[in-house]
């Protein structure tokens, strides 16, 4: 291609079903170098960009009548693969194109990939606090849908469009790459939009949005209902010693329960043990406040009766959160009930009573689960379509549960009885949200994907490594759920050593 070929002018423009371009520039850049850590690179590992060339090439376009306003960044390599590689969001920030976009999109880059994102019409906001209420008790329902969902189609065509306005050919192939916002967008379009990707990493995904982030209030409202206010150490403490007790369910000492299924400890059985909190700098007793709000933390979220709403986190994951710790100031913004179900951002959600937060419990599943909540089993559409899902989950996540994913998989197995045709789950022992912990980040999830798509070879096995205690590296193995890595003897530190076993 010549330099004229990224140019407005010689770009064709997209068209987007039921959507108006506003405006597309174009423009090469060059000597593009960035080191990008694995932390910032879900579904990938380590890269090191130098001096990439790309077109970038970003497109504003409206829907009509509806007043939004919704941009599209796509970075074209020079040297292409012949794919298109798309990423998403995180949290509440925008659909994508936020803080993390940069590492995503230049590790794409680097590996010839065509990359494309999306703002979802949120523009720079990292809070929902600036598009959430068009005003006091009216939601601003057209950007929640465009986070949602739509502006992910939308994302898929103007990424394919471009790239074949720009290389004179469509993609051979086009994949979606994301984690907890990114991955509930994943299932999403797997759901909704089968045609629009081959293959999907959607990891640690957000996939029952509105109970999640209701299920996160739980905890923090169990200690003002109960009049407890635990430190940050106790309940740093009491992981430990889950860890401590459940450590050796899978047959090997390494620091991380691998069968949370196995692991039956319960956080009173710690109650006035003592340790060392550093955060005082004495030794303290633990105290019952303690040991219930952990144990409100792994159970989840339940009604008086014990009727479970939603799913907790696992023992080992970092629930310090819901501490304190002497001489901070603890702050916390409410991001869902004041602004999308009391739809009023000066309400005070730490004075609810049980009953108002049951209430709007159900509420925001009930008014905004069709927007948001990617959860509907149905993926019959993208099999048949031949499209391949993949999934990692780390098990210590302190974010989204590992068992909503558990749950999600297991009503696609109902559904779809040969699941492991075109999905497969694989659940990282010791991982936090989507990175860190103290288990192995599946770097080679992406890879596993594209092979399985192109070349049919299925991922029997994901290879982690992790630094044990004495620095040396771990090699472990994930296997597809509900298959455990087994330890079947030999030396631990070694992946051969290991098993999948259901």
């Amino acid at each position: 291609m010549n330099a004229t070929a990224c140019s407005p002018l010689a770009t064709q423009p997209p068209a987007p079903f039921g959507a108006d371009i506003l405006s597309l520039s174009a423009s090469w850049v060059s000597n593009f170098t960035l080191d990008i850590p694995a932390e910032f690179n879900y579904n990938h590992g380590d890269v090191a960009v130098d001096n990439v060339q790309f077109c970038n090439i970003t497109v504003t376009y409206t829907h009509p009548g509806y007043a939004d306003n919704i941009t599209v960044e796509t970075w074209l390599p020079r040297q292409w693969n012949g794919r298109l590689q798309a990423t998403g969001g995180g949290g509440w920030q925008a659909g994508g194109r936020f803080v993390l976009s940069n590492f995503f999109m230049a590790g794409a880059i680097s590996e010839g990939y065509a990359a494309t994102t999306t703002d979802a019409g949120l523009g720079d906001a990292v809070s929902p606090s600036a598009w959430a209420l068009k005003s006091p008790g009216n939601v601003d329902i057209l950007a929640l849908q465009n986070l949602g969902s739509r502006a992910l189609s939308d994302q898929a065509v103007i990424g394919k469009s471009l790239a074949r306005s720009f290389y004179g050919r469509a993609p051979e192939y086009s994949y979606w790459s994301g984690c907890s916002q990114g991955g509930r967008q994943g299932l999403m379009l797997a759901q909704r939009y089968p045609e629009a990707y081959d293959g999907i990493a959607a990891s640690a995904p957000a996939q029952s949005w509105t109970k999640l982030a209701s299920g996160l209030y739980y905890p923090l409202l169990m200690k003002q209902w109960h009049n407890v206010y635990p430190l940050a150490c106790e309940l740093n403490f009491l992981s430990e010693q889950a860890i401590a007790e459940c450590d050796l369910d899978d047959g090997v000492q390494d620091g991380i329960i691998s069968d949370v299924a196995a692991c039956d400890y319960s956080p009173y059985s710690s109650v006035n043990k003592t340790f060392a909190c550093a955060s005082l700098n004495r030794t303290m007793s633990l105290s019952y406040g303690a040991a219930l709000i952990a144990d409100a933390a792994w159970s989840g979220p339940r009604t008086k009766d014990g009727e479970r709403l939603w799913y907790g986190v696992n023992p080992g994951a970092d629930i310090s959160s819901f501490g304190s710790v002497p001489g901070q100031n603890s702050t916390s913004t409410d991001q869902w009930f004041n602004l999308f179900v009391a739809k009023d951002e000066s309400f005070d959600s730490t004075g609810m009573t049980q009953e108002v937060y049951f209430e709007f419990f159900h509420l925001a599943v009930q008014e905004y689960s069709g927007m948001m909540d990617a959860a509907d089993p149905d993926l019959t559409a993208f099999r048949k379509r031949g499209g391949k899902l993949i999934t990692y989950h780390g098990m210590a996540d302190e974010s989204i549960p590992t068992k909503g994913t558990e749950f999600y998989y297991d009503s696609v197995r109902q559904k779809i009885p040969d699941i492991h045709d075109f999905y497969r789950f694989f659940e990282a022992p010791g991982l936090a949200h989507c990175a860190g912990g103290t288990g192995g980040q599946p770097t080679t999830t992406f890879d596993a994907l594209r092979l399985w798509v192109e070349n049919g070879t299925a991922p029997e096995t994901l290879p982690v490594e992790y630094p044990a205690v004495n620095g040396t590296k771990h090699a472990r193995i994930l296997c597809p759920y509900p298959a455990q890595a087994r330890y079947i003897g030999g030396d631990p530190a070694v992946a051969d050593s290991f098993r999948c076993r259901v």
